[in-house]
């Protein structure tokens, strides 16, 4: 991983490149800060009574900001690595530290999955898909956690804090170092890239690719009816519901979009380590270390970018929310979709 390497690879940059270190802690602790704020603005916004009783989408706004601010804790450690060229947080840093991204990225893209597919459920079928309860959605929130830990486990188990070759000086630095052979570190880099990126990628791009055939199907739909003159207060309320819901839809298909664009260019970054390491040699040290230190800021900026995200989704959410309740007296047939939605 990124940090891993980082904080294992000492001075590899060279005189030529030390100005980057002070630039890159400078635009990470920059990040942190303004992550930590955001999202800790996000926890706050959640409080509204409203979102509270607007269920998944309170539980799940909840649960990806707390995983932010989990990912930019390890912005400080981070940054006294990479100045210090040392590792100061012992066996137990590097295990709980170097893993926290895992388990962080998992938690966050399985939420993303499971929101994209209750919008899905709520739109392909409102009037079929049961409404599920407060508790249901903090044990699914639950069982995300755990499967992300579960995918960690073996990167907190088999890394070490191992003692490098005494300095000129006679310093001896420490680096976290994983045990296991090269062979089965690729095996399971890879497959955590199928399960924190291609394969939920896959799956909400089938979601999301559903979801705007429904919503085609609706705008002929209304266009039909439109054209044959049926125009009431009911049909007009419905069509104001309709670009709400269709407005929370996009916010989420923009923080998947966010997720992606971010950790993409990091999980290519580390693919083509681990099976095109020849290629790679031909970099400089500076190349190597200016693609790391980018891809690396890459994957913090979504926690910054995403707490913009989520006030814009609870805002239109609650839009939506308050559309619905005032017009779902009107037919028995709203009520039936805006119950279906409330999840």
């Amino acid at each position: 991983m990124s940090q891993g390497s980082n904080s294992s690879g000492g001075g590899a940059g060279g005189a030529g490149v030390v100005w980057v270190t002070p630039l890159l802690g400078a635009t990470l602790v920059s990040m942190c800060i303004l992550g930590v704020a955001g999202n800790l603005y996000t926890l706050a916004v959640m409080r509204s009574a409203t979102l509270r009783r607007a269920g998944s989408m309170y539980v799940f706004i909840l649960n990806l900001a707390t995983a932010d601010l989990l990912y930019l804790g390890t912005i400080p450690f981070v940054v006294c690595t990479y100045f210090a060229h040392d590792w100061f947080f012992g066996e137990m840093g590097c295990r709980l530290l170097l893993s926290l991204d895992l388990l962080t990225m998992h938690a966050s893209v399985f939420v993303l999955v499971v929101m994209s597919l209750e919008r899905y459920r709520a739109v392909a079928a409102p009037f079929g898909a049961r409404r599920s309860t407060a508790r249901e959605h903090w044990l699914m929130a639950s069982g995300i956690w755990g499967a992300a830990l579960v995918l960690t486990l073996p990167m907190m188990v088999m890394i070490r804090l191992k003692e490098g070759r005494p300095a000129g000086a006679g310093l001896v630095k420490r680096i976290c170092f994983p045990t296991w052979t090269p062979e089965a570190f690729r095996a399971y880099l890879t497959a955590l890239f199928f399960t924190s990126m291609l394969l939920p990628g896959l799956l909400m791009l089938g979601l999301y690719a559903g979801l705007a055939r429904h919503y085609w199907a609706a705008q002929n739909s209304l266009a039909q009816r439109g054209a044959s003159g049926s125009r009431s207060s009911s049909s007009s309320t419905s069509l104001r519901r309709r670009r709400l819901k269709r407005r929370v839809v996009g916010m989420i298909f923009s923080i998947v979009v966010a997720y992606w664009t971010c950790f993409l260019p990091f999980w290519g970054w580390q693919m083509a380590n681990l099976f095109s390491s020849e290629s790679l040699r031909s970099m400089s040290p500076a190349a190597n270390m200016y693609v790391n230190f980018f891809v690396t800021c890459l994957t913090y900026g979504n926690s910054c970018v995403n707490p913009l995200l989520y006030t814009l989704l609870t805002r239109n959410y609650r839009d939506y929310l308050s559309q619905r309740s005032q017009s779902s007296g009107q037919s028995r047939a709203d009520q039936g979709s805006g119950n279906a939605l409330q999840d």
